[in-house]
């Protein structure tokens, strides 16, 4: 995946501004407005010209012109960047996120993982809930989490609740209390305090849920009757067991996680779909091709159910893993380069079951990572080597880092296979806002939308050194790689977050909003 960054750069002229006859320049100047303008936009899904406004009393996009408007149009004084030929995107909504605070700081918290997601564009993150401790499964969790959030957002930030064993009281509440949605395990999770659930708390969390404003998602593995990794014994809501083979090696424990841990666990899902026929359903994270069928006979057949794949999935390959480097463990796992190819041709065909991308940033401090010493990580301060077990994929934590990093990682996969920046904005901004309840204020530069613009230069390059992983612990598969289109500023609903030249994140301070009202 390294690139050699190119020199021979194009420019695009702007057209010929029009006149502005709807500012009105007496109510500008009572009420100051921010203006970001480009020869080159993304408006509504569309490639074009314009000239956005954005009110800096609400933050709101007040007036849009589908052409490059100059200075001089505006009254003196105004906030005014002509970014040409830079791409204004909408800021992207990345609906898969574990900020992990309060309980486990020390592998990320709001303030880390809020400003990596503003180096990379991403304007809105949804907090999963698990990780913190406590989980966010009860009322009490959320206030908790929301508490430690106060005064540390760089960028706006939702929440999920989580549905385990014996929380279906909590659901509804959870609701009222403005969760985007909710998560569950068909297996271990990892971690103690978030317990996979059976067929029967599904079935209990379908039917508390079913005329609620929300959406239920599934982290969909769970171990069949008869795998090769676990013999003849049926399973259920257990890790794999007697691994076949070296622990040091991906394939081992790519053998331990195959496809049918999938396509069992989504088949259970999709069967218990009747119980709340219109209660959205989704797919968190698919890594499994084979599953892709399944998903798409049941959404010929009426089944309400959304699916979302990940950057690293389509960005990494099983058979370029090197021995030991657990920074690229996560489950379900990175699979083969032609199940890679697979995740894509669904995601750009229309009407294909995969709708959203996400990056499911899922870190940890790095000594759980297990990495031996040959794997260099130096400037993270890892001290590699001096531990057994080193290099050991299943006991190490499972976890991509990658928030803030996977607007560049889809670019550059997606320059060999022919997406647009129309594709990227409709995968990472308008489907996954859409996903957690935010299409009428998130996802799209349009009149009436919050003011969240990513200033994208798509025929940059950056490599990935600690600076650009502004995430807590610098651990990441993409260490070292070559990307493909930087963000160059992100403005959170009209005030700049951060630019790439000159001032960072400069002397601002955290201005990002949580977003606790009510779906509707």
């Amino acid at each position: 995946m390294t690139l050699n960054p190119s020199t021979n750069r194009h420019h695009y002229p702007s057209p010929a501004p029009s006149p502005p006859n709807e500012i009105d320049v007496t109510i500008t100047a009572m009420h100051p407005i921010t203006v970001l303008a480009s020869s080159r936009a993304v408006l509504d899904g569309k490639l074009t010209a314009a000239t956005v406004v954005i009110s800096q009393a609400t933050g709101k996009i007040t007036s849009i012109f589908h052409s490059v408007l100059q200075a001089s149009d505006f009254p003196p004084g105004t906030s005014y960047t002509d970014h040409s030929p830079h791409i204004l995107l909408p800021g992207l909504v990345d609906a898969h996120v574990h900020l992990n605070e309060p309980g486990r700081t020390e592998w990320e918290g709001f303030w880390t993982g809020t400003r990596a997601a503003a180096f990379g564009g991403v304007t809105t993150v949804i907090d999963m809930p698990l990780n913190a401790i406590p989980p966010t499964t009860t009322v009490a969790g959320l206030k908790e989490k929301v508490q430690a959030a106060q005064g540390k957002c760089w960028v706006d930030v939702g929440f999920y609740g989580g549905i385990v064993p014996g929380n279906t009281t909590e659901l509804r509440p959870l609701v009222q209390e403005g969760v985007r949605g909710f998560k569950g395990f068909l297996i271990d999770s990892g971690v103690p305090e978030f317990p996979a659930v059976s067929s029967t708390d599904i079935a209990l969390a379908m039917a508390a849920l079913a005329d609620e404003p929300t959406t239920l998602m599934f982290h969909a593995e769970t171990i069949p009757p008869i795998t090769d990794s676990v013999g003849d014994d049926v399973q259920q809501s257990l890790p794999p067991l007697a691994p076949i083979g070296p622990l040091n090696e991906y394939a081992t424990f790519l053998q331990s996680r195959p496809s049918s841990f999938e396509t069992y666990a989504i088949a259970k899902i999709l069967s218990l779909a009747h119980i709340a026929p219109n209660l959205p359903l989704h797919i968190v994270h698919l890594s499994a091709v084979q599953a892709i069928p399944l998903l798409r006979e049941a959404i010929a057949s009426g089944v309400n159910i959304t699916v979302e794949t990940c950057f690293h999935y389509l960005s990494l390959a099983a058979e370029n893993v090197r021995n030991g480097d657990t920074r690229h463990k996560c489950c379900p796992p990175i699979r083969s380069k032609s199940n890679q190819d697979g995740l894509w041709e669904e995601l750009m065909q229309d009407g294909g079951c995969i709708t959203t991308v996400v990056s499911d940033h899922s870190p940890c401090t790095p000594n759980l990572k297990l990495l031996p010493s040959n794997i260099t990580n130096a400037k993270s301060g890892i001290a590699a080597g001096q531990e057994e077990g080193k290099g050991d994929f299943f006991s190490a934590w499972g976890g991509v880092s990658s928030v803030g990093l996977g607007l560049s990682i889809l670019w550059t996969e997606g320059q060999r296979r022919g997406i647009s920046i129309e594709d990227v904005v409709k995968w990472c901004c308008i489907k996954t806002a859409k996903q957690v309840g935010l299409e009428n204020e998130k996802g799209n530069l349009a009149v009436g939308f919050d003011g969240d613009v990513a200033v994208f230069d798509d025929e940059g390059f950056f490599e990935v050194g600690e600076e650009a992983m502004l995430f807590r612990n610098k651990c990441s598969p993409y260490q070292g790689m070559m990307l493909q289109g930087l963000v160059k500023e992100t403005w959170v609903r009209g005030q700049r977050v951060w630019e790439r030249e000159g001032r960072g994140f400069g002397k601002g301070f955290p201005i990002g909003k949580l977003l606790l009202e009510r779906r509707r």
